[in-house]
């Protein structure tokens, strides 16, 4: 592996000491900085000049990134991109645009300088807003990276129980993070949904709302005109199996949640009506 490629897997910037480890002697890595591929951005730092700001951060303050800050090195689904670095540094002294978690006590990622999964998810769940941890916490349980019940068995007593809360939200499947966004404001706005359902002559569809109303939450590629056509033959197909559908995007799930629900109780108060019944 050349410098640049082993650069570039951890971030974009590595500790002289764990280069050398790695192969790459110092005369090189002087090379490299001479010849404007490398410069270094700290001492005892060698970064390419596209470094990711977070592991630099890392660096900087000798910690670890964690929470939304780490998200993106587990493939975790994130509602929004953190404003400030999020950082596991363990001395309290504060820093700018930085929030300093609490110390590591699992293993730290091996290629990053990223605290490990468990850490990363109970630092999120502490930290931010219920949906947001959730987006975290679901995509990680769901995939099987980590388990419900140890992340469970490390949020004990009451200074835990909004965090604990988050994992009573977790699915045991979701497909996207509009999903499990969607299955909590239906749940929380009083209605049954059951998720992933087969409906005769449908399919599977995202969520069945009392029974009666398929929500569909498309991402992009329902956008393409393939997946456009089959579609709307499922919602035809739908409709004459006695099930209405409405669909919802990215958009609608994420930033505009109550419209949402809104117009799903509207449509099941015409439905109670009759007004989608014959004259």
């Amino acid at each position: 592996m050349d410098l640049q490629t082993f650069l570039t897997r951890g971030g974009g910037a590595a500790r002289r000491s764990d280069l050398l480890s790695a192969g790459f002697p110092r005369p090189m890595l002087e090379a490299a900085v001479d010849a404007g591929r490398l410069y270094r951005p700290l001492r005892g730092v060698y970064a390419l000049h596209n470094a990711d700001d977070g592991v630099l951060a890392a660096y900087r303050y000798n910690g670890r990134l964690t929470c939304v800050s780490a998200a993106r090195y587990y493939s975790l689904w994130a509602l929004h991109p953190p404003q400030e670095v999020h950082l596991s540094c363990g001395n309290g002294v504060p820093k700018p645009r930085v929030i300093d978690h609490a110390p590591c006590s699992h293993a730290r990622h091996p290629a990053y300088p990223v605290a490990g999964l468990a850490d990363v998810l109970l630092h999120a769940m502490r930290c931010l807003p219920e949906l947001e941890a959730l987006a975290l916490a679901q995509s990680a349980t769901g995939r099987g990276q980590i388990s419900t019940d140890f992340l469970r068995g490390k949020l004990v007593g009451n200074r835990n129980g909004r965090a604990r809360a988050v994992l009573d939200l977790l699915m045991p499947r979701a497909d996207s993070v509009l999903e499990i966004l969607a299955h909590t404001h239906f749940v929380r706005a009083g209605l049954k949904v059951r998720m992933h359902v087969q409906v005769p002559g449908v399919g599977e569809v995202d969520c069945l709302v009392e029974e009666c109303l398929v929500v569909e939450l498309d991402g992009s590629t329902h956008f393409e005109p393939r997946q456009v056509k089959k579609d709307q033959r499922r919602n035809n197909a739908g409709m004459l199996g006695g099930h209405l559908t409405l669909r919802y995007y990215y958009d609608d799930v994420v930033h505009h949640p109550e419209a949402m629900v809104e117009q799903v109780l509207a449509v099941l108060r015409l439905r109670a009506l009759g007004r989608f019944a014959p004259e």
